[in-house]
């Protein structure tokens, strides 16, 4: 991954998401075996300013383009995200299974609606439209998840 390829990516997206005179975006390229995602992001919405971090050494994701709008749009949607946080944890005991249980379905309702939306403005106005497949070749198959068990039958 070039880091000159990747700002040009981030400077159209920010254009396109209009985060452009909103934010201070930076990119950091992370070369760290610890570091295991593709692409992160911190936001400090008081000064409106954010670091996304990509993955130069081992990005799960093949396509770039993918992974920087995928993380711009978690700023576009970080009100909301903290809202719901905030909601969640003033009405639920952390350390209580129902906490447990409704913010991870919050968490994992998150990522599919910025993968959805990710998907959505790539087949739009992406350069690269082809979708990555990276993390799911690391899953386990169908087959794979049932070896071992016993046959009920």
């Amino acid at each position: 991954m070039n880091k000159n390829e990747a700002i040009l990516i981030l400077d159209k997206w920010i254009g396109i998401l209009r985060i452009k005179n909103q934010w201070d975006v930076e990119l950091i390229l992370v070369n760290d075996d610890k570091f295991n995602k593709t692409g992160d992001i911190k936001i400090d919405i008081t000064d409106k300013k954010a670091l996304i971090y990509l993955n130069k050494q081992n990005p799960r994701n093949e396509n770039i383009e993918e992974v920087i709008v995928h993380e711009l749009l978690h700023l576009k949607l970080y009100p909301l995200d903290q809202l719901t946080e905030t909601l969640i944890t003033n009405h639920y005991d952390e350390n209580t299974p129902a906490f447990q249980m409704i913010y991870e379905q919050f968490m994992v309702s998150l990522e599919i609606t910025v993968e959805e939306l990710t998907k959505c403005f790539l087949g739009k106005m992406g350069e690269n439209t082809e979708l990555s497949f990276g993390r799911v070749k690391e899953m386990k198959s169908f087959n794979e998840l049932f070896d071992g068990l016993n046959d009920l039958t």
